[in-house]
This record gives structure tokens, C-alpha cells and sequence, in this order.
């Protein structure tokens, strides 16, 4: 079972940035790959980006490619995400999550999720 702590969530005007942080404890955190997630109120839960164990693979959604980076020091069982240019359609309630990374860069969670960290982007 993993633990997962979200951090660094808040408010902050178009354009700017934010970076968010994913406290883990619980298994050997470089043995399990990583994800953030987003979700809005009324809609599904949705994949933003990914990262394997080590670091050396990542994957981003279509909408945040360029603009966010994922990132994770395995020294100090936490994961990141820099999120650049932020835009109002990018306000919502933030999740990471501990899971698995196929060869592919397919992507299965363990089934844990932190409490969330909310983000809203003011036009």
C-alpha cells in the first residue's frame, strides 16, 4: 500500500506557474511508476502526465505538453510537477497516484490516491 500526499496546489493568474509536489511513503518509491491526474467537478478523473520508476520515461497529455514537466527525486520519495503558462482550463483538482509502467509507457495505478490539491487559474 502506498501513501500519497499532494502539495502545492493554490490560485494563480493565466501565464503563471506553479509547482506541485507528491509526498509517497509506504513500498520502495523508485520500484513503482508515478502519475498526476486532474480532475473538475462533474467530469471524469484525467490523466495529465506519467513517469517511470528511475525518471527516464515520460508521457504527457496532448493539452499540458510543453507546458508542465513531470519530475521525481527518488532520495526523497516525492514527485513533481512544473507547471508552466497555466491557463484557466487548466483550474482543477490535482491527484497523484503510484502504479506500474509497461515497456509501451502503458500505464496501470495501484489504486491509491492522495487527497488531492486544488489549482484554479484566474483569467
Amino acid at each position: 500500500q502506498v501513501q500519497l500526499v499532494e502539495s502545492g496546489g493554490g490560485l494563480v493568474q493565466a501565464g503563471g506557474s506553479l509547482r506541485l509536489a507528491c509526498a509517497a511513503s509506504g513500498r520502495t518509491f523508485s520500484s513503482y511508476a508515478m502519475g498526476w491526474f486532474r480532475q473538475v467537478p462533474g467530469k471524469e478523473r484525467k490523466f495529465v502526465a506519467t513517469i517511470s520508476g528511475s525518471g527516464d520515461r515520460s508521457y504527457y497529455a496532448d493539452s499540458v505538453k510543453g507546458r508542465f514537466t513531470i519530475s521525481r527525486d527518488n532520495d526523497k520519495n516525492t514527485l513533481y510537477l512544473q507547471m508552466n503558462s497555466l491557463k484557466p482550463e487548466d483550474t482543477a483538482v490535482y491527484y497523484c497516484n503510484a502504479g506500474t509502467m509497461a515497456y509501451s509507457g502503458s500505464y496501470s495505478t495501484f489504486g491509491s490516491w492522495g487527497q488531492g490539491t486544488q489549482v484554479t487559474v484566474s483569467s
